[in-house]
């Protein structure tokens, strides 16, 4: 804890003593400025280029509507401003020989007027932050995406690819972590895989999601939206028997309105929404009738969900060089009936509850022209509440059904985060440095039940055959179903035979566990990162990134989490003044992760004490529920949770070589290399697992330790598009990915971690395309098609047996070359598909995990759009945009009207649209007349109806061995997976002002 306290006092003092420090340094020609438009409003994502000595530069303004040239040589320079919507701004032959500022306010465009900022946006850069793999959606891209906010965060971690593994992309809203995604109409632009070896973040930056969300505006502007949907604009799941298509319905409408409070001082933003779901749970299993008979299942459920959310904010501008965004975001959501479907009958369900607050603040300082600090602070109070009825014990019948009581019962969690960062940027002559922090603390208070009633658990194993009378027929043995097994347990009952008697005839319930104690346990952790980055322009066309970051975190000893990145930006063919059109990029950096807090969490809940988790083998008493007393006396065994005390912080090293081409001025192709090698993954097995019928504590306990000895190998081929002509756009990627790891899911053996090394479920999905774009139409009329593929996802075979005695039923089979005819007895199971599995395999024997692979998907959504526009267009007479200059040090401030935001882009990004709203003003003194619009749209999820089915059962201990269950959810088909529809249909209305 001491080397915590430290970092927090060395941050500190970066942020308090780094501004003093830095200011007194001799000032150097540069060039600073606003971009306005003509009612003096704010212009973010507009380009302005710097042509002149050194050759040429780049740069994005941000929600400030800011741009600054740092450390520029002096002479003279051609300034060109250019933005959607607006004429090209240019001022040429501009001496520059100290800091200067140089305002632009921009004037419409006339509709005869041509605008090569299409032109611009395709070419290729030196900069470390406009990596040709980076997708970069404005306005104009994010119209291709879903108004749904669930569908829209599937889409964006669709987007985001492979590289950043199995959890998907990190996302942060306005450099915040964590918290709900912002309405899509909130969203000024969305970064994904951009600078991906930063030290500013702790996760690999290929898949990294940055969300900017709306600034306030000089005028009042807004959407009014609505969405809905009934079951008769949807398909039916085709696993669904039913004739009747399920009930389900989909309500949703929200609001985004911003606006002045006083002009150029602050300004306001709000947004609200509500959805109403009636969704349905798929309910597919196995179970018995009254005559212990095998029944199927085949039901959809109603399941209503509902989620309401309103955020407002404030953009204030404190004085000339500081600003302070404050958002708040309030959510709350209910969801009935969870817990239901795949083989969860109806019974297991219960109620959820949740709600979220959320504080951020963002203060930016200009210290001076080459000096701006960024400070941000989150408080996140989060509520979570289970209600449902563990009274009842749960019975879990393995790979037929899960029937019995919600075993969660009344739990309930209550989390506060707290977040504070501080960067800083600093630039001189050739280099940009920036530096910084960030601080976390979670206080987590979390209160279970679950399992307080009971839980039996049936698995497969082996028995005599039976005759019609059920009598077991002599020197005869079979592989039994946990179906059968289950069956055989009731048969014999009702026949009066003992426990013992039944266990003989293949019967008897495989486990049973029970917990009681103290409901509440609390946990607190806190991390720390700081880190450190210099991006130097060795020459134009070059420059060369290095930087360091250290993270650590209490609950772990390990503290030595040193994290370098390197990388550079080659313009290949740059010859004088002329830009380059191909560069080639690398890079390495170290990238750590956290262990959660549910691990310390665990280990205190789970330690025999403060509650008690028992866990029987093969209970004689099924179906009774035995008393704590009893339990307690007769010291049961329990399942026990620890934490390794070498615990270390998984980490990746990842490594990358590509190449960005600019082909013409209308397309640009990217091809990136990536290896990723993970060590230390967290992974968890129990050590006390028998060994040749002995344990090694000299108890039955089970013993369940978190430990990071895993491993993973990754290797990658990413090839991404960029098409902008005119109108027309494409973005997308296509990814080769090979992948392998041992720490996917338990250990089929607990002693020996070798043999889990196989094919990742996640990086070994060979091929994965995404491809989006907007084609307009005429009569105002917009497609936007949003196209997923990919090859199957491997799988994993298991036994459906534990015959390891560690509680987990993870042992794989071994295939032997025997016909159907031969592949017969207890432990031989015969597929078409694969052949003869030997359940009881010779140890090293055993097929790879992930053996099989599922089946490909492919899916495309669809949405059509028709825009009525109403009123004035606000249009200002044509003619080029006026330059207002300042000379010499500045003493003034930013200039320019409006606000500026927090969570801006960083310099030299790639160029995106100004917010919608910007542009509505005819000229500084006069007021622009209102424009109203109306769209009218269609979305359809899955438009072709393909059916994308989710990997088969790999249980050969269930009669579902083999065969689909449930459609695939997730990243490539943008649904739940386990709904009931297939095709989706929306119909979606807005109206802006």
């Amino acid at each position: 804890m001491k080397t915590i306290y430290s970092l927090c006092a060395l941050l500190l003092c970066l942020c308090l003593l780094a501004p003093a420090g830095i200011a007194q340094t001799a000032p150097a020609p540069a060039l600073r400025g606003t971009v306005t438009d003509p009612s003096g409003a704010l212009v973010p994502g507009a380009l302005v280029q710097l042509r002149g000595p050194g050759g040429e530069q780049r740069q994005t303004t941000g929600v400030d509507g800011l741009y600054n040239f740092a450390n520029l040589r002096s002479g003279k320079y051609t300034v060109r401003v250019i933005a959607k919507g607006f004429t090209v701004s240019q001022k040429q032959n501009f001496e520059i020989t100290a800091p200067m500022v140089l305002d632009a306010q921009l004037v419409i465009q006339s509709d005869t007027q041509v605008l090569n900022v299409d032109d611009e946006a395709n070419k290729v850069s030196a900069d470390p932050t406009a990596n040709g793999s980076a997708l970069v959606l404005g306005e104009k891209e994010l119209t291709a995406l879903s108004d749904d906010p669930d569908e829209l965060s599937q889409q964006l971690q669709a987007m985001a690819g492979p590289g950043a593994g199995p959890n998907g992309g990190q996302i942060y809203i306005d450099g915040f972590t964590g918290g709900n995604l912002p309405n899509k109409s909130s969203i000024r632009e969305v970064r994904i895989n951009s600078n991906p070896f930063s030290p500013e973040y702790e996760r690999p930056g290929f898949g990294r999601i940055e969300i900017f969300t709306k600034p306030g505006t000089d005028l009042i502007h807004g959407n009014f939206f609505g969405q809905y949907n009934k079951e008769a604009l949807n398909s039916r799941n085709p696993l669904l028997t039913s004739a009747k298509r399920p009930q389900y319905r989909q309500d949703m409408f929200g609001v985004n309105l911003t606006g002045p409070l006083k002009k150029g001082k602050a300004s306001f933003g709000l947004d609200a929404q509500r959805r109403s779901t009636q969704e349905n749970a798929f309910i597919l299993a196995t179970t018995l009738d009254s005559n212990f008979n095998p029944v199927s299942v085949n039901q959809s459920i109603l399941t209503p969900q509902t989620n309401m959310g309103i955020s407002p904010r404030l953009d204030y501008a404190i004085n000339a060089n500081n600003t302070l965004v404050a958002r708040f975001q309030y959510n709350r959501m209910s969801f009935d009936k969870q817990g239901i479907g795949n083989f969860n009958l109806a019974s297991k369900a219960y109620d959820q509850r949740n709600t979220e607050k959320t504080l951020q603040l963002t203060e930016t300082a200009v210290v001076s022209p080459r000096f701006i600090n960024e400070s941000r602070f989150q408080f996140m109070q989060s509520n979570a509440q289970s209600l449902g009825d563990n009274t009842v014990p749960a019975i879990t019948v393995a790979g037929a059904f899960s029937g019995g009581g919600a075993q969660v019962g009344n739990s309930g969690t209550g989390q506060n985060n707290l977040e504070y960062s501080n960067i800083s940027t600093w630039t001189r002559k050739t280099h940009t440095i920036k530096w910084g922090g960030r601080l976390r603390e979670t206080y987590l208070d979390s209160t279970s039940v679950n399992n307080f009633g009971g839980s039996y658990t049936f698995l497969a194993g082996s028995g005599p055959a039976l005759d019609a009378n059920n009598q077991p027929i002599a020197g005869t043995s079979l592989q039994l179903s946990a179906l059968e097994v289950y069956s055989r347990t009731l048969i014999f009952q009702k026949a009066g035979m003992t426990d013992a008697q039944i266990r003989l005839l293949g019967g008897g319930a495989s486990q049973f566990s029970l917990s009681a104690g103290t409901p509440t346990t609390s946990v607190s952790q806190f991390d720390a990162g700081l880190f450190v980055n210099d991006d130097w322009r060795a020459r134009p066309n070059l420059t060369f990134s290095y930087g360091l970051r250290y993270e650590t975190q209490n609950n772990i000893g390990d503290h030595k989490d040193f994290s370098p990145r390197i990388s550079f930006a080659w313009g290949l063919d740059a010859k004088g003044t002329q830009a380059a059109k191909t560069v080639l990029r690398g890079g390495f950096g170290i990238f750590f992760d956290r262990i959660s807090d549910n691990v310390t969490l665990n280990a205190l809940r789970y330690d025999g004490v403060t509650q008690q988790s028992y866990f029987l083998m093969a209970p004689a008493f099924y179906p009774a529920i035995p008393s704590l007393a009893s339990l307690a006396a007769g010291k049961q065994p329990q399942s026990l949770q620890f934490k390794d005390s070498a615990l270390q912080a998984p980490r990746t090293y990842q490594t990358s070589v590509g190449l960005d081409r600019q082909v013409n001025k209308f397309v640009r192709l990217s091809a990136v290399y990536l290896n990723g090698r993970g060590v230390h993954l967290s992974r968890s097995r129990d050590i006390n697992a028998p060994i040749a019928g002995l344990f090694p504590y000299g108890d039955s306990e089970l013993r369940n330790l978190t430990e990071t000895t895993g491993f993973s190998r990754t290797n990658q081929l990413q090839v991404t598009p960029s098409v902008n002509y005119k109108k027309l756009f494409v973005f997308g990627f296509y990814s080769l990915s090979y992948g392998r790891t041992d720490s996917e899911g338990q250990a089929a053996d607990p002693y020996n971690l070798r043999a889990e090394w196989g094919p990742s479920s996640f990086a070994d999905v060979r091929h994965r395309m995404v491809i989006g774009t907007s084609l307009p139409l005429p009569l105002k009329i917009s497609v936007s098609p949003f196209i997923t593929a990919s090859s199957g996802a491997p799988y994993n075979i298991t036994t459906g047996r534990d015959t390891n005695g560690d509680s987990i039923t993870a042992e794989r089979p071994s295939l032997v070359a025997l016909g159907a005819t031969q592949c017969v007895g207890r432990d031989y199971y015969f597929t078409p598909a694969f052949g003869c599995f030997n359940l009881n395999p010779a140890p090293g024997t055993a097929i790879s995990r992930n053996y099989a692979r599922g089946p490909a998907a492919f899916n495309m959504n669809l949405r059509v759009n028709r825009t009525w526009t109403i009123g004035g267009k606000g249009e200002a007479p044509s003619g080029m945009g006026g330059m207002m200059m300042g000379g010499g040090p500045p003493g003034g401030g930013m200039g320019g009207g409006g606000m500026r935001g927090g969570g801006g882009p960083p310099p030299g990004a790639v160029m995106t649209t100004p917010p919608p709203g910007m542009m509505g003003a005819a000229s500084a003194n006069q007021a622009p007349s209102r424009r109203y619009t109306i769209t009218l749209g269609l979305n359809a999820s899955n438009i072709l109806n393909h059916v994308n089915y989710a990997a088969p059962s790999g249980d050969l201990g269930s009669p579902f061995f083999g065969q689909y269950r449930s459609l695939a959810g997730g990243f490539i088909t943008m649904s739940p997976g386990g709904g009931t529809y297939n095709r989706k249909l929306d119909i979606q209305l807005r109206f802006g002002f």
